[in-house]
């Protein structure tokens, strides 16, 4: 049985939206101009440094790595014209400590990427159906509610 996970976002005005996740941790979006949330589009690297960076971390734990120091670092490569997608993404895991193995390390990561990580998953391999569906509640003279699909991509 696959698990769901929701997100409810709604409008603040202007280009602000706040987000209630499932889990309880809301987060706020908005555009560079207005400033006043997380730009969508950096939030999908931030996703990506989370999600890799827990599995590496767990599986260092196991194999036995000791890590005083562990950071993440990403640059993504966005095209100019629409829609603006990553065409390119680089993440660097910096580690410091004490008798570190470069192979368990390489290990860790190259699990993440390749078989743990759902976000890098769904990045990388553009495998995910997204289904744009509408709801409208129209208040009025003509008042009328309608809902459909418009597109599956």
């Amino acid at each position: 049985m696959p698990t769901i996970k929701t997100v409810d976002l709604r409008h603040e005005g202007g280009v602000l939206f706040h987000a209630e996740p499932s889990s309880g941790h809301a987060i706020s979006f908005d555009d560079r101009f207005s400033n006043q949330g997380g730009s969508p589009v950096e939030t999908i690297l931030a996703a990506l440094a989370a999600c890799s960076g827990m599995d590496v971390i767990s599986i260092a734990v196991k194999k036995r790595q000791t890590i005083d120091q562990y950071e993440i670092h990403v640059r993504g490569v966005q095209r100019d014209e629409y829609p603006q997608v990553y065409s390119e993404i680089d993440i660097t895991h910096s580690f410091v400590g004490q008798g570190l193995s470069e192979a368990a390390l390489r290990r860790c990561i190259e699990l993440s990427a390749t078989k743990y990580c759902p976000v890098n998953a769904m990045i990388s391999a553009g495998a995910t159906v997204v289904h744009h569906r509408y709801q409208i509640w129209s208040l009025g003279s003509e008042a009328f509610d309608a809902e459909g699909l418009v597109i599956s991509t």
